[in-house]
């Protein structure tokens, strides 16, 4: 993805002030719209599918209730992460009877397009008649015109690749079949799997990229979405598919060779995505437009900016990749070139006794990476929930210093396996 411009962000952003800490103002990422694929066959049959299939999603979920005589939905337990559904243990875990009933809950969770939601707790027990396929994951903080206000407050992230879901249920799974594949409900959980599949291959668009969310929600949700490495692991997920190996040897050739189809289009994708400025490969953005692949925002305080963290999980999976081609070892290169540029030394962001997390001087410390830089002039920049983007993390509000990951040390692992990468494969 080609960003010539030296001030890459004002394309994006309403400049406010040349010398000062805030340097602009997020705007809304824009979704995928009938308008905007008129001329595009491919994109109008992936969205007139999308509409279909969160229609049909839906129109279940109201024939259920309906056919229970409940007016209303009950809320799934909530989880913060997928502890209940490790993907660390031995074999002979995944083959107790408590695996075998955590798969059961998982897979009545599923939704009728085969994904899964997120900050669910699948393993607590069967999802009821009526009960919510997802918890209420709307932000708890809004302010006016917020980019995270859901278009449908009770139909949100359902289902997603967001925060690991999905890709982990399906991984579980596969865990479990492996472990057991004579099991008296393994027929159930295999079809779930592959139904999971299908969800995958549904959801990804023409051009090889994954959104957020689908059936699309749109908003941010739309994009092209590296956030959380929710794109990599899909493409991760088809290339162990596609391999058939371990715990995936179980999945029937037909879907091995699509997957195979699927993973060399969504790493094209990638690929095509890696920012490019004055014709040097840099890193990646946290979410790219659908369409277009340019810089896209999500939250308010998410804006158009090279993201250190996703890049660093991209690079290393492209050192993993056997055989490399040209366009794979030149993207690896890049993007470490970029993170040995931007290091910054002598720095940590820690909590202050009296004012939580702020950057401080630290002599001997790093290297750190800022989450976000400025694309073209790799300045590190911060988002506030006002929308404002500010040069200086430490004059955002409280609240966002301490509630989000400001800084890393993301490029590390990064040059540390490039020394032996670039080994086996010299310039």
């Amino acid at each position: 993805m080609k960003f010539p411009f030296r001030l890459a962000l004002l394309a994006a952003l309403i400049p406010t002030a040349s010398f000062a800490a805030v340097i602009g103002t997020n705007v809304p990422a824009t979704p995928v719209t009938a308008e905007r694929i008129a001329n595009a066959p491919a994109w109008k049959d992936y969205l007139d599918r999308s509409i279909r299939q969160r229609q049909a999603d839906q129109d279940f979920f109201h024939a259920e209730l309906k056919a229970h005589g409940l007016s209303q939905s009950t809320p799934p337990p909530f989880s913060p992460n997928p502890r209940g559904t490790p993907l660390d243990q031995s074999a002979a875990w995944y083959a107790r009877p408590e695996s075998q009933r955590i798969a059961d809950c998982v897979i009545s969770y599923q939704t009728p397009a085969g994904g899964w939601s997120k900050h669910t707790d699948f393993a607590r027990h069967v999802r009821a008649p009526g009960e919510a396929f997802a918890v209420d994951n709307s932000s708890h903080i809004l302010i006016t015109n917020d980019f995270d206000i859901p278009a449908d407050v009770n139909w949100n992230y359902i289902g997603t690749f967001d925060n690991d879901a999905t890709f982990t249920e399906l991984h579980f799974l596969a865990k479990v079949i492996n472990a057991d594949p004579h099991a008296t409900n393994a027929a159930a959980w295999r079809a779930a799997f592959l139904h999971g599949l299908d969800y995958m291959f549904a959801a990804q668009f023409p051009n090889g990229g994954w959104p957020q969310v689908w059936p699309l929600q749109g908003g941010y949700h739309d994009e092209i979405t590296f956030n959380d490495d929710a794109m990599l692991h899909v493409i991760q997920m088809m290339q162990k598919v596609a391999a058939g190996r371990d715990e995936f040897a179980f999945v029937p050739a037909e879907y091995r060779t699509r997957a195979l189809a699927s993973y060399r289009h969504g790493l094209e994708c990638l690929l095509a995505a890696q920012t490019v400025v004055n014709g040097q490969r840099t890193i990646w953005c946290q979410q790219n437009d659908a369409i277009t692949l340019q810089p896209a925002s999500a939250r308010n305080y998410e804006m158009p900016s090279l993201s250190s963290g996703e890049s660093g999980s991209i690079t290393l999976f492209l050192m993993q990749l056997p055989d490399p081609d040209s366009n794979v070892i030149a993207a690896v290169r890049g993007a470490v070139a970029w993170f040995k540029k931007t290091g910054i030394m002598d720095h940590a962001y820690a909590r202050t006794e009296n004012d939580g997390r702020r950057l401080i001087a630290a002599p001997g410390n790093g290297p750190i990476w800022s989450r976000y830089y400025e694309i073209g002039t790799d300045r590190p920049i911060f988002g506030d929930r006002d929308k404002s983007i500010h040069d200086d993390v430490n004059e955002l509000s409280r609240e966002r210093r301490n509630g989000y990951g400001w800084y890393r040390d993301s490029g590390k692992q990064v040059i540390e396996e490039y020394s032996l990468w670039s080994k086996q494969h010299p310039e």
